[in-house]
């Protein structure tokens, strides 16, 4: 739409402050350069969006890796999210993401007491045991950590 409509607006907010300029510069050569010819348009605008995710991603301290294809499955989550601020109603989206959450954590937790009561003599079930224990509280600590850093 930034393209289409010469307002770079609709891009800007996804860049620091800091890449205004190089993100007004690459506007204004894409939009320069959109003129010539179709295929020059097509290359301009590839170019255009790899730069906007390319200051994008730098804003997020990520490397720049490529432009992702469009219709690319970003899995449940986006899609529950994007309806949710569509319908301005996070309930259904919350539902889902706790009851993932509910599910992930139980599903490791009866691993961890499946695996409770080995044989003291049976060191290969010990250790399965202490390894399952020990991945579970790591995860759950990190999830807390995580969460609470906001």
């Amino acid at each position: 739409m930034a393209l289409d409509m010469e307002n770079m607006n609709y891009v800007l907010p996804f860049v620091v402050s800091e890449d205004e300029g190089e993100l007004k510069d690459a506007f204004e050569r894409t939009l320069s350069v959109r003129e010539l010819s179709g295929e020059a348009a097509e290359l301009a605008d590839y170019w255009f969006f790899e730069t906007v995710v390319r200051l994008h991603n730098k804003s997020e301290g990520k490397a720049y890796n490529g432009l992702k294809p469009a219709g690319m499955d970003w899995g449940p989550i986006i899609p529950k999210l994007d309806k949710a601020i569509e319908t301005e109603n996070i309930d259904e989206f919350l539902e889902f993401l706790l009851n993932f959450i509910r599910e992930d954590i139980k599903s490791r937790f009866d691993d961890v007491i499946f695996k409770k009561d080995y044989d003291i003599n049976d060191v290969e079930d010990a250790r399965d045991y202490i390894n399952s224990m020990l991945d579970f509280v790591d995860y759950t600590q990190k999830f807390y950590k995580y969460v609470e850093k906001g």
